[in-house]
């Protein structure tokens, strides 16, 4: 069973309220959406979304029993999510999560590709009906291709000699093989870390379009909040924590938009930083759960109201 990062922080972050409405962009196992609707009982409403609908499939039979007539379930990418909570009646929201982390269901079926502990078809896709595996994405990509994916995305040292081994190797079906040929040529910085975890966080972040999608949905899910409305956004390294940080920084100081020919305008700030720093989870939450040990929780807080 997944057991969520952060949960009590995230729920303290949003303050669910009884009349709420709630947007959770990534149900993935449906922690936080069952707290977010136990929190805002009796009658919060949330919208979840998620691009895997065998995430959909899981949490319709875990929570529809208890929040049937509460609770709206929906497959979409993250990027999907704002124009979805318009066409279905859910906006101004009082609260938006964004949790960036993959699922325990994910992690453990060996058959979705995105753990190298388990042997599997390499494929990776959130959503398993749409797009390119990730052996069909390495098996058409160049030297220089891999080498910038890798680089880029999973900040992979010696990223050239990594990208090297692996397109000599092609085809490349399944994530033992995968594991393999990378064990035998990456290093990373601590012994802690498997050579191939940050190979295998490229390759799920290309398949899936993740930083392009995040960096698009952030500001629209800001503008969906009501005066006071929270968004969280829970992040599990650096590239998708520097977004969120930046995103964050650049709405909670306004700016100047420049429509061209020399002239511009002031964009008042539209959220202020609830915490400038991330939260991070306790060391009693890693002991029990080690895969919120990277977990980073930033929070931002709507100040005007605009139309939604």
């Amino acid at each position: 069973m997944h057991v969520p990062v952060l949960f009590d922080e995230v729920i303290q972050a949003l303050q669910p309220r009884s009349g709420g409405r709630y947007l959770d962009c990534t149900l993935g196992g449906g922690g936080h959406t069952a707290g977010i609707l136990s929190a805002s009982a009796p009658d919060g409403r949330v919208l979840a979304t998620d691009a895997d609908g065998e995430a959909i499939a899981r949490a319709r039979e875990r929570l529809c029993g208890a929040y049937a007539d509460r609770l709206t379930l929906r497959q979409a990418w993250l990027d999907e999510a704002p124009t979805l909570a318009r066409a279905l009646g859910f906006a101004p929201l009082n609260g938006v999560l964004v949790d960036l982390g993959l699922s325990s269901d994910q992690l453990e079926a060996a058959e979705r590709g995105f753990s190298f502990m388990r042997d599997g078809p390499l494929d990776m896709r959130f959503d398993r009906t749409r797009g390119e595996p990730a052996w069909m994405l390495i098996e058409r990509m160049d030297v220089q291709g891999l080498t910038e994916m890798l680089r880029d995305y999973g900040e992979v040292r010696n990223a050239r000699r990594v990208a090297e081994a692996i397109w000599q190797a092609r085809p490349i079906l399944t994530t033992g093989r995968l594991r393999d040929v990378v064990a035998g040529v990456a290093r990373t910085r601590s012994n802690r870390i498997h050579p191939a975890t940050q190979v295998f966080q490229a390759l799920r972040i290309a398949v899936n379009d993740e930083l392009r999608r995040l960096s698009a949905a952030l500001p629209e899910l800001i503008a969906l909040l009501s005066p006071g409305g929270r968004i969280a956004v829970i992040t599990f390294h650096s590239l998708e924590d520097r977004i969120v940080k930046e995103i964050f920084r650049r709405e909670s100081r306004g700016e100047v938009v420049q429509p061209g020919f020399g002239m511009g305008k002031d964009r008042p700030a539209r959220v202020r930083l609830v915490n400038k720093a991330p939260i991070v989870p306790s060391e009693a939450e890693v002991a029990r759960n080690p895969r919120a040990r990277s977990a980073k929780l930033r929070v931002a807080e709507r100040l005007a109201s605009v139309q939604v």
